[in-house]
């Protein structure tokens, strides 16, 4: 049988000192007695300060979403250009993750969120600069695309953070860390309001200049309060490779797309939305600015719910109701838009913003429970158990990184149709009945691969 000598033995007492500050050698977080003593409190305080960074990243990569609210007449900018806008950060964004992911085994947990951190002085520094009247739109889109340097923090902090807890609380660490760092998109638009209500929208740089200080505070305290794992606990470039030819990567990456695509895509549009289709209603920035931030917030704080209902109930189960119930809202969007009733469009918005939070816990949580799975068939198999554990937690966490580079996409996907059901038709129906469609097609994959017969019990 195969063994792993840099994993001791369950139960074996942790040791009393580490070898270098802020360098963990000896982490086993399935290990109860390692856990109770030392694990637990260590896993805490890495968690806070990642949701700390990873916070202030999504907001940095949703300050588009925010800045087109001050693009006035004078700017010279149409609808389907400030669509373009909000698509270009997501996208770049979503291309980070898989390099983002990988920089974490290279790197180190502590060291590269320090790093990306830092990083995120470049798009704000940038905005802060060149956003006046007269800039050229390719030079705003070459800004906007700096943006997307927060939509990578994404995947390396919850690759990060699932190595650092045990099996049975996965589903609820990484609800916690992805609500938290969530959270940064309606903060961002909550300060953009404050600016828009006070300052007014001939001031649009003071939003990321708010941000500058922020961001030097949040790397030094990540320097100060976080550790580096040992290099076995996070995946190198070899597990990405090896999750790339596995199906249920794919799966995920599309269930993944119509969750978190939906929950990123939405709240970077919703405010441009609501100018758009219904003028009457928002004739400023400012009144549109009064809801934009309500969707967002709510889909953030019960992302956690997400990954807690997934850890009792099996998360190809919440995932499949959670589809379902987003295809029933989304066909009241649908209905009123066709009405023109703002208060059903309204309803309609906030329960898909609820239920793609809710959606993004529970798809994350079945990431680690489908390579835990395999873990055991391997166990099974004759592979040592150590190895086999430590070989789950490395494809799980590639898995994340590819389902959340992947899944981004869809945010990308969600406004362009916007801008091309807007361009062609001056209402968002058509982007509606396509966003239908995919829920349907979500929930069907989600019954097909992990409920019919007795699958589910693979993404518990």
């Amino acid at each position: 049988m195969t063994t792993n000598p840099a994993l001791p033995a369950l139960g074996t007492p942790p040791p009393a000192t580490a070898a270098r500050p802020h360098h963990i050698d000896d982490w086993r977080p399935e290990d109860p007695v390692f856990w109770e003593t030392t694990g637990a409190r260590t896993a805490r305080r890495n968690l806070v300060y990642s949701v700390l960074c990873e916070h202030i990243g999504f907001s940095v990569w949703s300050l588009w979403s925010v800045l087109v609210l001050f693009l006035g007449p004078e700017y010279g900018i149409d609808p389907a250009g400030k669509f373009l806008l909000t698509a270009v950060p997501t996208l770049v964004g979503a291309a980070l993750r898989l390099p983002y992911t990988v920089a974490v085994s290279v790197f180190g947990g502590r060291t590269w969120t320090v790093v990306s951190a830092l990083a995120l002085l470049i798009p704000t520094a940038l905005i802060a600069y060149v956003l006046e009247p007269g800039v050229s739109y390719t030079t705003l889109l070459a800004v906007a695309a700096a943006a997307g340097l927060g939509g990578g923090n994404f995947a390396s902090s919850m690759a990060n953070i699932n190595a650092f807890y045990p099996q049975h609380l996965k589903g609820r660490a990484l609800g916690v860390n992805a609500g938290g760092g969530n959270l940064g998109v309606p903060a961002v638009q909550l300060l953009g309001l404050l600016v828009l209500a006070t300052a007014g929208a001939g001031h649009p740089r003071l939003v990321p200049l708010v941000y500058i200080p922020l961001i030097v505070l949040a790397a030094l305290a990540a320097v100060l309060r976080m550790d580096n794992l040992p290099r076995g606990a996070h995946p190198a470039g070899r597990p990405l490779r090896e999750v790339s030819r596995d199906r249920h990567t794919w799966v995920i990456s599309l269930l993944y797309i119509g969750t978190f695509g939906s929950f990123i895509g939405f709240g970077f549009a919703f405010g441009q939305v609501l100018l758009v289709q219904f003028p009457g209603d928002f004739p400023t920035p400012v009144r549109a600015a009064y809801l934009t931030f309500l969707g967002p917030l709510l889909g953030s704080l019960v992302r956690p719910v997400g990954g807690m209902l997934a850890d009792r109930w099996n998360g190809a189960r919440v995932t499949f109701w959670t589809f379902i119930a987003m295809a029933l809202s989304t066909g009241v969007v649908l209905l009123a838009s066709h009405q023109g009733s703002l208060p059903l469009f309204l309803t309609g918005f906030v329960l898909l913003f609820l239920l793609s939070g809710v959606g993004n816990g529970s798809t994350y949580k079945m990431i680690p429970a489908i390579h835990r799975a395999a873990a055991r068939r391997w166990i099974a198999g004759g592979l040592d158990p150590l190895v086999a554990e430590d070989r789950s937690h490395q494809r799980a966490n590639a898995l994340m990184g590819i389902a959340g580079a992947v899944g981004a996409l869809g945010g990308v996907l969600i406004n362009v149709a916007y801008r091309q059901a807007f361009q062609e038709s001056g209402t968002g129906e058509a982007a509606y009945a396509a966003f239908l469609a995919y829920y349907v097609l979500c929930l069907a994959v989600t019954w097909a691969v992990y409920l019919r017969g007795k699958r589910g019990a693979t993404t518990g």
